[in-house]
Parts: structure tokens; sequence; C-alpha cells
């Protein structure tokens, strides 16, 4: 099923290999290949002096592609954020797969234990109803599924929300047939959205602190934690040297958007959405890529071309930019946006244009974002 929906959606967008980049039709989401690839490498040197290995989260990209070179890179794994995105992932080769949020609701939990028969699966828990349900599933299929204790390390979402909560849980896994108890998940989100770098590497520190007083008290009492897994794009480089921690989720380095950029350096844009004029009144131009075509989410997307300007509004389908004298863009011009966040903005879209030398090279599909992906709805 999902190399029937890669080869659909390569089919549908074929026409635009050998285009510049500049001359697509919009709103256009486009990978530069040689950026991404930098980035990735970039990641892979920032990690290598440190434990944490990477495994780096796909939520962002939803794409095997990527995925691919960042393990040739050394990523030890991916971890997604649903079942069918980790479904895909498995189907297109990739062995090692973290589902790094629970997973409730009988089909999904049936897909997954089902998909579990075909490479590593693990997933996060925080409850032994939960537990039960995917240790039912599990058996049923046939399969085994691999578990991390989510831990709340001050997010205030999923997770035990106490050592003593996760030494229940713990017990209660090892005694489910179809788990296998591995080790422990906490993210700092909370941590991710604090521009003051140092206030930053305070919050983060404290909550692997906190995670690491939990891992040891599971591991006194005999439930040893192969896996410590947590950080993102904001913390890699703090969680990413903390001792106890021993894979980092980071996912948006690669394309690194604007709410990204302004937290961590050295990473480049490697993902815009190129649209065009289609109004034009004075000094306020009109794009035809509005909130359906890139994500504002935390961040407003800008001009890479003009990245002084703020946009006025987002509206569904249009960008409106006030402008002045510096600006030589005109009715029927396009002008690549950097998203304000990616994760938001490739959900949007059914394939990349990719990009290489300023022309498109290749098409990869974006498919798994849904049971319809996976074969599992007819």
């Amino acid at each position: 099923m999902v190399a029937q929906l890669e080869a659909y959606v390569r089919n549908v967008y074929w026409s635009a290999i050998g285009r510049p980049r500049r001359e697509l039709v919009t709103p256009a989401l486009i990978l530069d290949l040689d950026v991404a690839r930098r980035n990735i490498q970039f990641m892979a040197r920032r990690l290598s002096g440190m434990k944490a290995k990477l495994r780096p989260h796909v939520k962002v990209q939803k794409s095997a592609e990527l995925a691919r070179l960042q393990i040739e890179a050394g990523a030890i794994g991916v971890c997604t954020a649903t079942v069918w995105e980790a479904i895909v992932m498995s189907q297109s080769g990739i062995e090692d797969v973290l589902i790094a949020n629970q997973v409730g609701g009988k089909e999904k939990i049936k897909a997954l234990a089902a998909a579990a028969k075909n490479g590593r699966m693990s997933v996060a828990v925080d409850d032994v109803q939960n537990a039960r349900d995917l240790s039912d599933a599990a058996r049923a299929a046939g399969s085994r599924l691999e578990v991390l204790i989510e831990v709340d390390v001050g997010m205030g979402r999923g997770g035990v929300r106490s050592p003593e909560e996760a030494m229940t849980l713990a017990r209660r896994v090892a005694h489910l047939p179809g788990l296998r108890f591995r080790g422990v998940q906490g993210y700092e989100g909370h941590c991710m959205l604090e521009p003051d770098r140092s206030l930053r590497i305070q919050k983060a520190g404290a909550a692997m602190d906190y995670l690491g007083t939990v891992t040891q008290r599971l591991a006194a009492a005999g439930f040893d934690c192969v896996v410590v897994s947590a950080g993102g794009t904001g913390t890699y480089d703090i969680t990413g040297n903390h001792p106890g921690v021993t894979e980092i989720q980071a996912g948006s380095y690669v394309f690194m958007d604007n709410f990204h950029g302004n937290l961590v350096p050295g990473f480049s844009h490697a993902l815009t959405v190129l649209g065009t004029v289609v109004i034009q009144h004075g000094n306020t131009l009109v794009l035809d890529s509005g909130r359906k075509s890139v994500g504002i989410d935390f961040a407003l997307p800008t001009m890479v071309d003009y990245p002084f300007y703020q946009a006025r509004y987002f509206a569904e389908e249009h960008a409106l930019f006030d402008v002045d004298e510096r600006c030589r863009l005109k009715l029927g011009d396009t002008v690549e946006l950097i998203p304000g966040y990616a994760p938001s903005t490739v959900n949007l879209y059914d394939a990349y244009h990719v990009v290489e030398k300023n022309v498109v090279v290749d098409i990869w599909p974006i498919i798994p974002r849904g049971p319809g992906h996976c074969g599992l709805l007819t």
C-alpha cells in the first residue's frame, strides 16, 4: 500500500522535475537537499562527543527518504508521534521505531501490535489499563511490544506523576505477556519554548535530573533503564549532554524553521514554501500561501529574500505583507517563505519538491498521515 501511494504521488508531481525552484506551481513545498544534508551532518558532529545518540522525530518530516539519510549519518532509529507514522516507517525499512506517545483505541492498538511482527516497535505508556490493552493486542498478534514508561518531567501532559507511580507501572508491565520493559521517556517540552538560553539550560537540567531520579529508583528495584529518551531540537545540546540520557528525539533541526532557528544556532533553512504575488495594492503584497499552506505556530513565516518584513496577517489562503521601496516583487512574481513551524507546514502537503542547485531533481512523498496510508482502510 505504501509503495503504491508513493508511486501515485510521484506520478502526480513528476512534471516538476527539471524546473527551477522559483517556477513551480504554487503553493509548493521545497526541500533544499544540500542544506538538509548539511543540517544532518552538523547534528551528527555535535552529538558525536555526547553520550546520547540521535533518534530523530519524524513527525516533523514524515519522510522515509530523510529518515534513511539520518540513519546513514548515525541515527539509531526514529521516533514518531502516531501509530500511522510508525507503520509507514517500518514498512519503509526503518528497523527501530519508537512511538513517543501513548496509543489508545482498539484499531490503533491492533495495528501497532501487528506492525511489531515486522520490526522493533516501542511505545510510551503511563497507565496500567493502557499497558493491559497493549499486552492483549500483542498476544493476539503473536508479537512483542517494547515499552518506555513516560515520566512527566514538568510539561503536565503525558507521563506518570511520581517515582512511585513509575515503580507500580514497571511492576505491572513486567508481568504482562507480549510487553518488554525497555526504559523511560521524559519530554521537557515546557523548556523548549524558553527563549532565554540560560533559563532553558536551568529548566531542562532540572527536568533531566528528576528523570534521573526516577531511573535510579527503578534500577534499584531491578528495572534497568536501557533507554532514557528525551529532548528535542531546542534542547538537544543541553539534554544530550546530561549523563543519564541515552537518546535525543530532535527532529526539526533537519529543516530549521523560524521558531527553532531563534533557539539553536548552527543550522540552516532547508524547507521553504513557494508562493506567488496574486494581489498588489500600493505597498501591500498578497501571496497565495496562507495558513493552509505554511505553519504559523510559535513564530511567523518570513520571506527568504526580504526577511526584514513582518507579515501583517495570515488568512487561510493569503499572506499579507506591507513593504517599502526595498521590495522588488510585483504581481505574478514568486517568493519563498521560511515556515514559522515546520511540522504543521509539512502536514499540509503530499510531496516535497526536492531541489539541488536550485533545480527540482526529485519528488519525495509525504504519506504517513492516517490509516488509509497504511492499507488499513478500504
